[in-house]
């Protein structure tokens, strides 16, 4: 058999993913044959998926049982095979309304909604990952005097978020000379992101060496203080508990293992930080995802933003044999949804 799969090799393959995403158990040739979706005899098929075996797209888990498909057939299917749905118009309006009810000036609702329309959606884990400050485009920055040698930075983004970081700076500091900073600083460095505002603080601090001037030298100091302190985006999860009731996951240990991979959060940061760089669509999974705590799993995720940038990540996490062509129109309708509440946010 050659290395490219017939028509009637895809159909096998197919109808085996598909039984076993409703089953989650081996699947038979007797069974395929009943359906009638291949349209020939057991002993055809039987051959087939044999076939399908040696070339790595199924496996027997053990003598006399059927096959499941291997995460090489699963990947095969996903990108080869699979025929995505349009979404269901009350699938739609769910979200729709679950999310334009939301405040749209509070970006943290705007997203936990998302978070719990994608669950509720697919009943799977649904995860959505605020844009990481660094990347928000700055608008203003305020130094605020709070007491003899502590300062209050205040960050506005341009979509209206604020982040609020406090500094230590000289005891000797008015707040007279704050504003003046506040005025420079702004007037430099409006319309970038707060990652570009560090490379323009140090090429700025560089030319003030030469140039001697204080005001300036010391305004580009505090700027640089305010942006050392990096900071993680927020993470929404939602739907843990829908994998509590899977076949895959009757292994308490296993189960605890993911549970603490969502609790600490840092491996679906990392997830989704890949989901947004990549842009569009993306499906990870395992084992290629390389993630500790997720293995099983498979993310199905989403960049959202404007069309210049992405600026953040939404997905669906759930078992290898998840429902994709239901999985995936949910997370792509919900990705753009979300982007065009953001555009309209920001103009």
């Amino acid at each position: 058999m050659s290395t490219e799969l017939s028509q009637r090799a895809k159909k096998v393959l197919a109808a085996v993913i598909a039984n076993y995403i409703t089953t989650a158990e081996p699947v038979g040739s007797r069974t395929i044959s009943k359906q009638g979706a291949v349209g020939v005899s057991p002993a055809t098929i039987r051959n087939v998926m044999a076939d399908l075996e040696e070339m790595g797209y199924l496996r027997q888990p053990h003598v006399s049982a059927g096959r499941v498909p291997t995460s090489m057939g699963l990947r095969f299917y996903v990108d080869s095979i699979l025929q995505v749905r349009e979404l269901d118009v009350q699938v739609k309006a769910h979200i729709r309304q679950a999310l334009e009810a939301r405040n749209v000036q509070d970006l943290g609702e705007i997203l936990k909604a998302a978070s719990r329309a994608l669950s509720n959606m697919s009943q799977q884990v649904a995860v959505v990952a605020a844009p990481n400050p660094e990347h928000e485009v700055f608008r203003h920055m305020e130094f605020i005097l709070l007491d003899v040698g502590l300062i209050l930075v205040v960050f506005v983004s341009k979509g209206g978020a604020v982040q609020n970081r406090i500094i230590q700076a000289e005891p000797d500091l008015k707040q007279e000379e704050l504003d003046k900073y506040t005025r420079y600083l702004n007037d430099l460095l409006a319309e970038l992101t707060l990652s570009q505002l560090k490379e323009r603080v140090a090429q700025e601090m560089a030319r003030e060496k030469v140039r001697f001037d204080l005001i300036l030298s010391r305004a580009l100091d505090l700027g640089q203080k305010a942006l050392e302190q990096g900071v993680d985006g927020d993470l929404f999860i939602e739907g843990q508990t829908n994998l509590m009731g899977l076949p895959e996951f009757k292994d308490i240990t296993r189960l605890r293992r993911i549970f603490r991979a969502f609790e600490e959060k840092s491996t679906l940061l990392r997830l989704l930080e890949k989901a947004a760089t990549s842009q569009g669509l993306q499906i990870f999974m395992s084992p290629e995802n390389h993630l500790e705590g997720l293995e099983g799993l498979t993310a199905v995720t989403s960049s959202y933003g404007g069309e210049e940038r992405t600026i953040g990540a939404l997905g669906i996490i759930g078992p290898t044999r998840m429902d994709y062509s239901k999985v995936i129109p949910i997370v792509d309708y919900t990705a753009r949804l979300v982007s065009r509440i953001l555009e309209e946010r920001e103009g």
